[in-house]
């Protein structure tokens, strides 16, 4: 065959043909459903773009990917569809979608414009992970892990999850503020919503549990189902469930519970009620304090008075007791000197005659009045009275005691009488 009998295509003339025959395949007018895994998803201009593999395929090398766009006009109403209902696309997320196969010619790229997502499918599986992710953290007894965590008698210093400025933070705060106590609050900053959400509360729980803090708050101000996704999430409950402090969430959905909320500690419908829950407890406790104090100063007034009056009953019979004693002591010695003079006086009469009887007595053997009338009395050189012959040796001085002095001997012989 000769170059001028070949039919020759050209580029554009092909794609043609290719689009053709899509055309004829995938008529614009007959909606197409694909079910895949999310394996990206990106944002730009406000048209939305998402890589989409085969479930059994995905993280295989080489797996065929479908390229998947969704234009603004479609995907502004579809992602606040899906925010109202708790979702949003993300990485590993399998999906049922609706829209029309593409060919686009400038890149020759077949692709897929998105107009539907199987809202019902997604939400349904979205519950089995999240029911599956209840049952690991029972399984593993992580539902009641904080909960265990007895609570501070009073707690005034308060660790807090939240973003500063937001209302939900402002109304936590204000209840705080409020109360009149001193409450010093320890604030660890993290996003609450979005993808980087589950990342910075952990990471702020973290922190908080090594601040030595009495009770951590997480707070987040009321949103849709989407804006308060981040709470069911894997990575922050297992933060609360393993903290070492009791967590307390105030996020602020009048729905069913986070999963957050039923690894709490405790759980509050809104930050206001959190915060109003933090401030009550300690005003009881508070109260408590100053009813013990009351009970206290009252049974110590009634002590004083009674004791009081118990000092005043001594201080009586002290004063009175006493002077009444000594009237009676006065009045009985009285009587009884009354009674005394008379007998004493001759008791006295009587000794002095008989002491100068005695006295005449003594006088009569007196030695001096026996010297009188021609008496010696004879003693050795001590002193002593020499009453026999025997008590005397030759050359023994004596003294000879006569009525006008004495006289002082050396015996030269003695002389025992017979008889």
């Amino acid at each position: 065959m000769t170059l001028g009998a070949r039919s020759t295509l050209s580029i554009s003339q092909l794609y043609d043909e290719v689009t053709e025959v899509l055309d004829v395949a995938f008529p614009r007018n007959r909606p197409v459903w694909i079910r895949g895994e999310v394996q990206k998803v990106s944002e730009s201009s406000g048209h939305a773009y998402i890589d989409l593999v085969d479930a059994e395929d995905a993280g295989t090398r080489g797996a065929p990917v479908l390229k998947v766009k969704c234009w603004r006009s479609t995907w502004g109403p579809l992602k606040a569809s899906l925010a109202a209902d708790g979702a949003s696309l993300a990485a590993g997320m399998s999906v049922v979608i609706r829209g029309r196969v593409d060919f686009y010619k400038v890149r020759a790229e077949v692709g897929f414009i998105l107009d539907e997502i199987d809202v019902r499918s997604l939400l349904g599986r979205l519950a089995q992970e999240r029911a599956a992710l209840i049952a690991t953290l029972d399984a593993q007894g992580l539902l009641e892990a904080n909960r265990a965590i007895p609570l501070p008698g009073v707690a005034l210093r308060v660790g807090l999850v939240g973003s500063p400025g937001t209302e939900g933070f402002s109304d936590f705060l204000g209840q705080l503020e409020r109360s009149g106590l001193g409450f010093e609050v320890i604030v660890a900053r993290s996003a609450v919503q979005g993808a980087q959400a589950p990342v910075e509360v952990a990471r702020a729980l973290l922190a908080l549990a090594t601040a030595e803090v009495d009770l951590i708050c997480v707070v987040r101000g009321g949103g849709s189902r989407g804006d308060l996704a981040a709470f069911d999430s894997e990575q922050i409950a297992r933060a609360i469930a393993t903290s070492t402090v009791p967590v307390w969430t105030g996020i602020g959905h009048t729905g069913d519970e986070s999963v957050a909320d039923l690894v709490a500690h405790t759980r509050h419908i809104t930050p206001t009620a959190c915060g109003q829950a933090v401030a009550s407890r300690a005003l009881l406790f508070w109260q408590d304090v100053v009813d013990s104090a009351e009970r206290i100063a009252s049974q110590s007034r009634r002590t004083v008075a009674e004791m009081s009056r118990d000092l005043d009953s001594v201080r009586r019979r002290l004063v009175v007791g006493p002077s009444s004693a000594l009237t009676r002591a006065h009045a009985s010695l009285a009587n009884r000197s009354a009674r005394l003079s008379p007998s004493a006086l001759a008791v006295l009469e009587r000794e002095s005659r008989s002491l100068a009887s005695h006295r005449r007595l003594l006088a009569a053997f007196d030695p001096s009045r026996l010297l009188e009338r021609g008496w010696t009395m004879t003693t050795d050189a001590a002193g002593q009275v020499i009453r026999s012959v025997a008590e005397v040796a030759q050359g023994a001085t004596i003294v000879t005691t006569l009525r006008d002095g004495t006289i002082m001997s050396t015996v030269a012989e003695t002389t025992m009488q017979e008889g």
